[in-house]
C-alpha cells in the first residue's frame, strides 16, 4: 500500500471519529422526554388539536404532585378542589389526571390512555395547553404525576362602572327585556310559555 493511500484512509477514519463524537456529544431530544408532544400526537390521532407546555398548569401539576408526594396519598383533593386551584390558570374549561407508581411519562401517559376517565380529560376538546409534573416520595420512593389540561386563556369581561346612568340602565334593561307576543304562546300566571 501506497503512503497515499494510508494517508486518504486515515484522513476518512478521523473525520468518520470526529462526526461520531460530535454526534454522541449532542443532546437527544426525544418524542418521549416531552410530554406535551407525547399528548399533542395522541390528541392528532383522535381528531383534537396539539397542545403546548404552559408554566402555570405546569406550577399547577408540580405543587399537586408534590402534594400527593408528601402525603403520599393519591388524591385530587389533596390541595383543595381542582377548580379552586386552576382557577389563576384562566382556562374556562380544565381537567386533571394524577397517577403513581410508574417511573416515566410514557408508562404514566399509557395507563391514562387505557382509562376512560383519564383518556377523557387527555381528548378535552378546545384543549391548548398543558402542564406535566412527577415528585418522588420521600417516604415509599413512589412517583406521583400530575397533568392539567387546559383551554387558551380567558379574556375577562368588562364590567359596566359603577354609578354611570347610562351603563346602569343599560344592564337593567337587558335584564329586564320583555318577550314579544310572536315568542308566547300561552300565558299563565304572568309566565309566558
Amino acid at each position: 500500500m501506497n503512503s497515499a493511500r494510508i494517508f486518504i484512509l486515515a484522513r476518512h477514519a478521523l473525520l468518520l471519529g470526529l462526526a461520531l463524537c460530535f454526534a454522541a456529544a449532542l443532546p437527544v431530544r426525544t418524542a418521549a422526554a416531552d410530554p406535551a408532544q407525547m399528548i399533542s400526537d395522541f390528541r392528532l390521532k383522535h381528531g383534537e388539536k396539539r397542545v403546548t407546555l404552559d408554566g402555570a398548569l405546569t406550577r399547577i401539576a408540580h405543587d399537586q404532585a408534590q402534594a400527593m408526594a408528601s402525603k403520599d396519598v393519591l388524591d385530587h383533593d389533596v390541595l383543595g378542589r381542582f377548580t379552586t386551584r386552576v382557577g389563576p390558570a384562566g382556562a374556562g374549561r380544565a381537567a386533571e389526571n394524577i397517577a403513581y407508581g410508574y417511573e416515566s411519562f410514557p408508562k404514566t401517559l399509557g395507563q391514562w390512555i387505557n382509562s376512560s376517565g383519564h383518556r377523557k380529560n387527555l381528548l378535552l376538546p378546545g384543549a391548548t395547553r398543558v402542564g406535566v409534573a412527577s415528585v418522588k416520595s420521600a417516604k415509599t420512593g413512589r412517583t406521583y404525576w400530575a397533568m392539567v389540561i387546559a383551554g387558551d386563556y380567558e379574556r375577562p369581561t368588562p364590567k359596566p362602572a359603577k354609578g354611570s346612568p347610562k351603563e346602569t340602565k343599560q344592564a337593567s334593561a337587558a335584564k329586564s327585556k320583555p318577550r314579544t307576543a310572536e315568542s308566547c304562546r300561552l300565558k299563565i300566571l304572568s309566565l309566558c310559555l
